[in-house]
């Protein structure tokens, strides 16, 4: 009986978070938000801009190792044909996603946890991880593949580099309270800060979670480009409306 009590609890908690306690966390940090989705947009513009004009550029913002044969010297074919070769097997390739959903999440959390250090690297990774992006996008754009890249990227990108975006602007909001505290202590304006970012990060993990799930199997075996594009749409809808609407009070509607 004490198990089931428990057990109930702990639902109850967590349909709460799910609904209410995570996305009115977010709602109270909207001009964070925008600023991390600035500076990831504004490094993806960088990235693609530098190594469209110099492809030789590309291994300076991505690794040798994680681009494998998608470079700067690839041929337009096997450009095209990454994005089309998946696998048969979901089961195969659940380790694959679960790698994913942990690497991203750790990039994620450590834009979260950076920003005790007034935010400065919390703004300097969501930097870099646009240039990482626009990077692969201005090589897929000089074999005239943008369509078909963003069609790959994006049914798992919305949802993972909003997660990123989550935890920048976490990180961004400590960072803010430390430079900023207001009619608050330092201390205090901290502590503040710091648990409205903690549920917001902790929430982040969720949407890595679903991410990785799409990116490892969903992406893989889905190769049509409309299907691609229709669940990234939908993908937009869903969060729109999630993180618009959940949890609203009428106050906060009018």
């Amino acid at each position: 009986m004490v198990v089931y009590g428990a057990k109930r609890r702990l639902r109850s908690l967590l349909w709460e978070f799910v609904t209410r306690t995570f996305p009115v966390a977010l709602r109270g940090m909207a001009w964070e938000l925008m600023a991390a989705t600035g500076l990831l947009v504004l490094g993806s513009a960088a990235g693609f801009i530098l190594t469209a004009t110099e492809p030789e550029r590309f291994y300076s913002f991505v690794d040798a190792g994680l681009a494998g044969d998608r470079g700067p010297t690839a041929s337009c074919e096997s450009l095209e044909g990454a994005l089309y070769d998946g696998g048969t097997l979901a089961s195969a390739l659940a380790p694959f996603a679960a790698f994913l959903f942990s690497h991203n999440a750790r990039i994620g959390l450590m834009c979260f946890a950076l920003g005790f250090a007034a935010g400065v690297p919390t703004a300097l990774l969501m930097f870099t991880n646009g240039l990482m992006l626009g990077a692969f996008a201005a090589i897929y754009s000089q074999c005239g593949l943008d369509y078909q890249f963003w069609g790959w990227v994006l049914p798992h990108g919305v949802t993972e580099l909003l997660a990123i975006c989550l935890c920048g602007a976490a990180g961004l909001r400590v960072g803010r309270a430390l430079i900023n505290p207001g009619m608050y202590r330092r201390r205090d304006a901290l502590a503040i800060a710091g648990r409205r970012a903690a549920v917001v990060a902790l929430g982040s993990v969720g949407l890595f979670f679903i991410a990785g799930g799409i990116e490892g199997l969903f992406r893989q075996l889905v190769t049509d480009d409309l299907i691609r594009w229709n669940v990234a749409l939908s993908t937009v809808i869903v969060w729109l409306l999630y993180f618009g609407f959940s949890g609203r009070t009428a106050r906060e509607a009018r």
